[in-house]
């Protein structure tokens, strides 16, 4: 297996560990038996559960960097946009459901833990404030823009909470619906989408 194909396989194994089980609860064992290498070979890529953190982090980011620019591109009208962003949590609902927001749920732990990373984490909440920010500015609501961006993530996380702790889909379907209700009192939004493959997993915020 190629050096940098590993160093992929033990970022995608530990950002879905870190997901499902916590940062805190994720050892080193467990990332490399989910992967299937040696203790040899995993050290040679990362020294610390910190390094590997920092790479998931990254990959998040990038992750999430890409889905909002294929949804700039596949979408010509900025209500569109956030339209994808809301229904992002029907999407993810299965994964939501079991583990909470991925962004979520690890800057709150990592805010438990006071840990140096969680600047980092904390990015991809600022990079949708900022999207969601610009999409908004778009549609004139050039003074609300940030306050816009705000409720809208506010929405998400309060869902991906409550949908957890319940587990109950049909609140999220319900509460989508008045969000895109929302949308409409703030913007009209055409209900058209284009297709394309933009939505993925673990980016709910």
């Amino acid at each position: 297996m190629a050096g940098t194909e590993t160093r992929a396989q033990i970022v995608d194994a530990a950002d879905r560990l870190f997901y499902e089980h916590g940062y805190e609860h994720t050892s080193f064992a467990a990332i490399a038996e989910a992967v299937q290498i040696s203790r040899g070979n995993f050290y040679y890529h990362f020294k610390s559960k910190d390094q590997i953190l920092d790479a998931v982090i990254a990959a998040r980011l990038e992750r999430t960097r890409g889905m909002l620019d294929c949804w700039t591109a596949g979408e010509s009208n900025p209500a569109g946009r956030i339209r994808r962003f809301v229904e992002i949590v029907v999407t993810n609902r299965a994964d939501i459901q079991d583990h909470g927001c991925p962004v979520g749920t690890l800057t709150s732990e990592l805010a438990k833990l006071d840990h140096p990373a969680l600047g980092e984490a904390k990015g991809l909440f600022v990079l949708f404030r900022s999207w969601l920010g610009e999409q908004f500015g778009a549609l004139g609501q050039y003074d609300r823009a940030d306050e816009l961006a705000m409720h809208v993530l506010a929405f998400s996380q309060g869902v991906a909470t409550l949908a957890q702790a319940f587990r109950d889909e049909d609140f999220i379907r319900r509460e989508v619906e008045r969000m895109l209700a929302w949308l409409t009192t703030v913007t009209p939004v055409d209900s058209a989408t284009e297709g394309d493959d933009c939505s993925g997993t673990q980016a709910t915020p």
